[in-house]
């Protein structure tokens, strides 16, 4: 407890010092962390209030911004991004019965009908304290977990990284909505794109078609842009933008002690569940949010009232996804493992400024590790103060058309993929992958996996040959270490009981629902 103390006390030491900034001529010192913090909670708020962008085109968007930032300031914009769309998407969902963020989406069946019935000031405060209450107690277990994984995570080797990421990749394709088939496929997919650029053992370039600028890899900035920004752009042309907003004005925020008294153990659960679900890889917030709903409704006395304006089922969902969006930073920062899409662009931002995710992060950069997880307490009481005093202003926001919000997304796109090498081939690449993103949103193949297969298979191609080099060759190396066995064996068994007709069934009918 002590350590846990000291180790907090080094996160917002780090996150409230002061740094010199030059405004107009004159040299100030300024908590700079902490406006970063703010400015990240403000965006994730603004883009999760915008249904049809999201946290993770977003992220993809903003990642070159953060070149010219030191990079405490820079991961804890973009975490701040991340878990401020959570808090954003149930305004959405709310009012106007739009998800503004995917794991928002089962908001709406309880949370549109309390607006209807004039209750959505009341859904909106529920929704904001909810999310409070789970994005603490998710921090607060990162920082507990972080020390004895990260110090679990050293007595790895080669084998077991290996093992772990394989592991990793299984649980995303057994957790990835739609057909396991199309998942696979995109994995494989992600793995081979993760190929091109030079080898680093033989320095030999390979899969680059002679292409001088795809010497380095392709650009992680790139394709997620296009995956995740230009195709979510040209789909969402294809909506219709008619939006019913029921409630121009919001009064009564405040919940009634009936309401407190109902909200408290759907609020506990869903805090655990969350944070359950948040750093198994490919399930996050949306899964998490899903989840919980489905047990508040199955353990609930009075289930017919669900998708009525149940209480209970807008406290539950925003809750767990907001833990979730906490406890997802857990085995990226101290396995240095993306779960989820999200986590894979972080690993990115995080490669960018030299630092290799991983337990070392910890032992060599205490003040990175500790600020950043510092300055998610301080990120969700600046979103419980700004959600809800400025209603008004994400009301007036829903009320712009999208045909004059995506030109500027466009533009910002184009604009942050040229940064990032001063070059027009890397906007070229981002919309190949723009168009490429859309036939896969036409064919139902998600693009989480392919970008996890893409940031992963780099890191797994290097943990296996290292192995094999001090295996001398030696394939049994996988199988003769208990660590490195044990995560294959589970690899196995997931594949195996995910196979299972029933299973199968079972899972398909779930995510349907």
């Amino acid at each position: 407890m002590e350590s846990l103390l000291t180790n907090l006390g080094i996160g917002f030491g780090a996150i409230f010092s002061l740094d010199p900034v030059n405004l107009f001529g004159h040299t100030m010192m300024l908590p700079v962390n902490i406006v970063f913090a703010f400015i990240g909670a403000v965006i994730g708020t603004l883009i999760g209030v915008l249904p049809g962008i999201g946290p993770l085109a977003t992220i993809a968007m903003l990642l070159p911004v953060t070149f010219a930032l030191k990079p405490l300031a820079g991961l804890i914009m973009l975490a701040g991004i991340y878990y401020g769309a959570m808090y954003g998407g149930s305004t959405t969902s709310i009012l106007v019965n739009l998800p503004g963020e995917v794991s928002s989406v089962v908001t709406c069946l309880d949370g549109y009908q309390m607006a209807r019935q004039g209750r959505a000031g009341v859904a909106l405060t529920t929704a904001a304290l909810g999310s409070f209450v789970g994005g603490c107690f998710g921090t607060l277990l990162l920082a507990a977990f972080a020390v004895p994984l990260a110090e679990m995570a050293l007595q790895f080797y080669p084998p077991e990284y290996f093992s772990l990421m394989v592991l990793g990749l299984i649980g995303a394709v057994v957790l990835a909505s739609g057909s396991l088939i199309k998942a696979i496929a995109m994995i494989c997919l992600g793995l081979l794109m993760g190929m091109v650029g030079t080898d680093v053992n033989t320095g030999i370039s390979r899969y680059t078609m002679g292409i001088p600028q795809l010497v380095d890899g392709i650009g992680l900035v790139s394709m997620a842009m296009g995956v995740f920004g230009f195709s979510e752009i040209i789909s969402n042309l294809e909506k219709s933008e008619k939006r019913e907003t029921f409630t121009n004005r919001i009064t009564n925020l405040f919940p009634t002690r009936e309401d407190f008294k109902r909200m408290a153990m759907p609020v506990l659960r869903g805090s655990i569940m969350g944070s359950l679900f948040g750093f198994l890889p490919g399930g996050g917030a949306p899964l998490a949010s899903f989840a919980s709903y489905a047990l508040e409704k199955k353990i609930s006395k009075t289930p017919g009232a669900f998708g009525k304006g149940a209480i209970e089922g807008v406290a539950a969902p925003e809750t767990a996804n907001n833990a979730a969006s906490q406890t997802a930073f857990i085995p990226l920062l101290t396995l240095g493992i993306p779960p989820n899409a999200v986590m894979a662009i972080m690993v990115g931002a995080m490669m960018i400024h030299n630092i290799q995710p991983g337990p070392e992060v910890m032992t060599a950069n205490p003040t990175l590790f500790w600020g950043v997880i510092a300055s998610m307490w301080v990120g969700n009481l600046m979103l419980i103060i700004l959600n809800l005093p400025l209603i008004g202003v994400w009301v007036s926001l829903l009320r712009v058309p999208y045909r004059f919000l995506y030109p500027a997304i466009l533009t910002f796109c184009c604009i942050g993929a040229f940064t990032v090498n001063n070059d027009t081939f890397d906007v070229l690449t981002a919309a190949i992958f723009g168009f490429l993103g859309y036939v896969f949103l036409k064919f139902g193949c998600e693009g989480a996996p392919l970008l996890l297969g893409f940031v992963l298979g780099p890191m797994m191609e290097e943990y296996f040959r290292r192995s094999l080099l001090l295996s001398r060759g030696d394939f049994s190396v996988f199988f003769t270490r208990p660590v490195s066995l044990s995560l294959l064996l589970i690899a196995a068994a997931l594949i195996v009981i995910v196979a299972v007709p029933a299973i199968k069934a079972k899972r398909e009918e779930t995510f349907r629902e």
